[in-house]
């Protein structure tokens, strides 16, 4: 059988798409989709991805009824943490280390739920 071979793309809709564009350039380095196709796209390093449908009403998204959270793998939690709050970004790390990592949890400018993940090596 074939198989797909990663996420492609992240795609949904926002209240102010160039604004929230930015803030995840400045914050979390993710370059958005080139103006052509002679520019670099982001890059991804190759690691483990989490696919996991949840029941409708699971709270594990937080409050606010969003639809989707996203799972960002990073090098060093600590450090995109300092980052993040040096910039004024409320973090909560998760207290506890889990046998895949430790994880924190944020939310974009538009209420969106984040999630870090710092698997471990």
């Amino acid at each position: 059988m074939e198989v797909v071979s990663g996420i492609g793309g992240l795609f949904f809709r926002a209240r102010n798409p160039e604004s929230l564009a930015a803030w995840y350039r400045e914050h979390l380095g993710i370059a958005v989709v080139p103006a052509n196709y002679n520019d670099p796209v982001w890059q991804q390093q190759a690691g483990p991805t989490a696919f996991a449908p949840f029941e409708e009403s699971t709270n594990y998204f937080g409050p606010g009824g969003k639809q989707w959270m996203v799972n960002f793998r990073v090098r060093s939690l600590a450090a995109m943490v300092a980052q993040l709050r040096a910039a004024g970004i409320a973090v909560e790390i998760d207290p506890q280390h889990y046998p895949n990592g430790r994880f924190a949890r944020l939310h974009d400018p538009e209420g969106n739920p984040l999630e870090l993940w710092e698997p471990l090596t």
